[in-house]
């Protein structure tokens, strides 16, 4: 087997081609990290609660990919049949104050919980369950409206710093809402809620 001389000329360009390879490989990671850095950046943006002129609440926007907390249930079956809130509550937090309180044990100014309510698919027995391929239990149904409380210690001094809003117990929910007094919701969140008036202790990501 002949061995192939390889000339000055022939090691320049041999070096050229490896050099400009480099400079592909790096601008084609750098504009990876660039995505990885700019799609990180939406997920932490701080979307913060937006208020029309007359100071209701504007519905919280894109809340379905914010944190999910959990979905306690209190069907009417299993509550004489009259439930205050007869419906799965799938509770969603912003990712940026959700971040914040993970590291600090506080809630942030600006945080929102957004509870948004579904109903329970209809019963087959009396307390209100049915039979699924999965077994019986209770599964989730037609969404119903939402709930949704906001930290402001200024604005809501009066109820504890949280803001308490309905868009509605049914579909489609409300652009706006107003807030409610401190008798209609307020006072139960500051009765029996675990933590700043947030039920924590239904949320094990929270609950700490």
């Amino acid at each position: 087997m002949t061995a192939t001389k390889v000339t000055g000329r022939g090691r320049a360009l041999l070096a050229t081609a490896a050099i400009a390879s480099g400079l592909i490989l790096t601008a084609v990671f750098s504009e990876l990290h660039a995505k990885s850095e700019a799609a990180a950046g939406e997920t932490r943006e701080r979307y913060m609660p937006e208020y029309t002129a007359d100071g209701d609440l504007i519905l919280p926007k894109n809340f379905e990919k914010w944190v999910y907390l959990g979905s306690p249930l209190t069907p009417n079956a299993l509550n004489g049949g009259k439930a205050n809130f007869p419906e799965f509550h799938n509770v969603y937090m912003q990712p940026w104050a959700y971040e914040e309180y993970q590291k600090t044990n506080v809630f942030p100014e600006g945080t929102i919980m957004f509870k948004e309510l579904q109903l329970t698919l209809p019963a087959q027995n009396p307390d209100g369950s049915r039979t699924e391929p999965s077994g019986r239990g209770y599964f989730p149904g037609k969404l119903n409206g939402a709930d949704v409380t906001v930290k402001d210690s200024k604005r809501y001094a009066d109820t504890g710093g949280w803001g308490y809003y309905n868009f509605h117990h049914y579909e489609p929910k409300a652009p706006t809402a107003k807030l409610k007094p401190k008798e209609e919701c307020g006072y139960c969140h500051l009765a029996s809620a675990k933590k700043d008036e947030v039920w924590t202790q239904f949320y094990t990501r929270l609950d700490h």
